[in-house]
């Protein structure tokens, strides 16, 4: 497979992996062959980056922390939660839990797997994507960290939870404001949810404090955040770095690693950042990149302990265009040889 920007998909080309509305339904199954219809509507509902099939590729794969089917299943618990608050309605803490609780299994049997988010995201299921993102990421963090279970549930829960204070319209055109609402209003929504920890409130309450207390919505120092709330902070930060338009240009993974390596020790917590960068994939597999032997390639590989050296297949064709020169160079062995750029 390889990971394609949507202006670089052609009608005919196989779609490498399912994309899923917010409510977890499928919109596109992978295998499917595009047609020009199919393209144009991803482009229409937001779609900027997919996977595509390669025959060149064939035999990579993306390996997930989680399964697409327990994925979608808490895609659709987050719908329904956040279906039933927008009614005004009660929504039921005991499925969410257990669709975390699925969740974390897979995540600590993957403890191994470096994080990639490869989930498509579109207009309607950006919010749901973004909960789960973060979700993954927190737990993944806090595996590293070597947070008991029953830390990581909770941790996991807060995380899943973390802006369910946007769900309801805010009305206060001030940015600021807005986004104080959403971090009280997601702590008044949780807090009186007895079935669950007050700590998980605190991660909605202060997913947007700094470290060096100049955060929202109370400007509270780091040794007051609480735990959860500064993971929360490191992987919401990751993924709005990579996804949310509203911040700017969108980064690149590898962009976004050094960008948060400077938020380090300010805006975010110093230790929790060192171990987030351990868990994450900083150059995807399928990503086309430049090699600084001026190859260029496919990530078709990824080292655990050396996310930044990934193995990149290079493919050449002889002057006659008969033959393909194929080969592999693993960045961890080769050690002269450096990624220049991202090629989208």
């Amino acid at each position: 497979m390889k990971y394609i920007h949507i202006e670089q998909v052609e009608q005919g080309q196989y779609l490498g992996r399912t994309i899923f509305s917010g409510s977890g339904a499928v919109l596109l199954s992978e295998g499917v062959q595009l047609t020009v219809y199919m393209i144009t509507t991803l482009k229409r509902i937001g779609v900027t980056m997919i996977y595509i099939k390669d025959p060149l590729f064939e035999d990579v794969e993306i390996t997930d922390v989680a399964s697409d089917e327990t994925k979608r299943a808490v895609m659709q618990q987050m719908g329904q939660t956040f279906e039933s608050i927008r009614s005004g309605k009660d929504f039921n803490t005991r499925h969410i839990n257990g669709s975390i609780d699925h969740l974390l299994e897979e995540l600590l049997k993957n403890k191994e797997v470096l994080v990639q988010l490869s989930d498509i995201r579109t207009q309607d299921n950006a919010m749901y994507v973004h909960a789960l993102n973060v979700c993954m990421m927190s737990v993944m963090i806090g595996i590293q960290m070597d947070l008991p279970v029953n830390q990581l549930r909770e941790l996991a829960v807060g995380a899943l939870l973390h802006d369910i204070g946007k769900v309801e319209k805010i009305t206060n055109d001030s940015a600021e404001d807005s986004r104080m609402h959403h971090t009280w209003r997601g702590f008044e929504v949780l807090k009186n949810k007895r079935e669950l920890s007050l700590l998980i409130a605190h991660v909605a309450f202060q997913h947007h404090e700094r470290i060096d207390g100049e955060g929202l919505p109370r400007r509270m120092p780091g040794e007051q955040i609480h735990l959860y709330a500064k993971i929360v902070a490191v992987a919401n930060t990751y993924d709005n770095l990579l996804f949310d338009l509203s911040l700017g240009r969108r980064m690149l993974p590898h962009e976004a690693c050094e960008h948060m390596t400077a938020l380090a020790g300010t805006q975010l917590d110093r230790e929790i950042v060192i171990h987030f960068l351990r868990t994450v994939s900083v150059y995807p597999t399928g990503a086309s990149v430049k090699l600084s032997t001026r190859e260029t390639g496919v990530v078709v590989g990824q080292h655990r302990g050396l996310p930044g050296r990934p193995v990149i297949r290079v493919v050449k064709s002889d002057s006659t265009d008969r033959e393909l020169d194929i080969k592999e160079v693993d960045l961890a062995k080769q050690t002269t040889v450096f990624i220049e750029s991202v090629m989208l």
